[in-house]
């Protein structure tokens, strides 16, 4: 009994611990892959070992936590507390989200990677990039973004952290990560696929910390969280899903252009 208690109270850790739950990871990798230029996703599937992106999307949630990967832990998330910023914010010396892309995309451009480095960089930067969109992945470090902060949705109490994570995912819109991508980004104008392209890691950790510190404002601690509050969250939802997808792709058609 004591033994599974453990597990059990493990497992809780780890759970709170991801970015996006398993379906807001399929839904950036999904749309990233549908807007891949033909010869990059040939590549990039080819690199993955003839896997899809969606296929390995999920795969450094598990893998932080194996002895090879866990220097990974890290690297989910950047921390800014209130009244910081990024740039004003002492790092973590193991790297975080955006230290973690940027080291990523080198590598991956430096055409130097074996075969099997070049599929576990692959993996590493598709989730990367969904967590980096993920707003309370760049929540305050004193909560530990989010996941000492309770509150109660349609009763149940839960941590603001995993509440964002995975259950207003599924709250939002019950929709595969197939609908999902249908819904969002059919209907995105090129102009706003480009614009958002422009940005760089920085800038979507900061665009985080930002929604965030609304977040925050929102949800105060022991708050009773119903409809409205799925409301309020359904934009900005849909947004940073978008957002992860289109900014992967991005990156992957840049480091694999040539």
């Amino acid at each position: 009994m004591k033994r599974l208690l453990t597990f059990t109270f493990s497992l809780c850790f780890v759970l709170q611990s991801f970015g996006w739950g398993q379906k807001g990871h399929d839904v950036v990798a999904y749309i990233a892959e549908c807007n891949l230029r033909p010869e990059v996703k040939e590549r990039v599937v080819a690199a993955l070992g003839n896997h899809s992106l969606v296929y390995h999307a999920n795969w450094l949630d598990n893998a932080s936590y194996q002895q090879d990967f866990r220097y990974t832990k890290t690297w989910h998330y950047a921390n800014v507390d209130e009244g910081f910023t990024y740039a004003t914010m002492d790092k973590n010396p193991k790297g975080d989200a955006v230290t973690a892309i940027a080291q990523l995309v080198a590598e991956l451009k430096s055409g130097a990677l074996s075969a099997e480095q070049e599929d576990i960089r692959l993996r590493m930067l598709i989730h990367i990039v969904g967590d980096i969109h993920c707003p309370m992945h760049a929540g305050h470090l004193s909560d530990l973004g989010g996941n000492k902060v309770e509150v109660f949705f349609f009763e149940r109490k839960t941590k603001l952290h995993s509440l964002w994570d995975t259950t207003l995912v599924e709250a939002v819109h019950k929709w595969s990560y197939t609908e999902w991508q249908q819904q969002l980004d059919l209907y995105t104008s090129a102009d706003r696929k480009a614009e958002l392209s422009k940005s760089e890691p920085i800038d979507w950790l900061n665009e985080s910390h930002k929604i965030a510190t609304d977040i925050y404002r929102a949800s105060p601690a022991k708050t009773q969280l119903k409809y409205n509050y799925i409301a309020y969250a359904a934009p900005i939802i849909e947004s940073r899903l978008l957002a992860g997808g289109i900014r992967l792709a991005y990156l992957l058609n840049d480091i694999y252009q040539n």
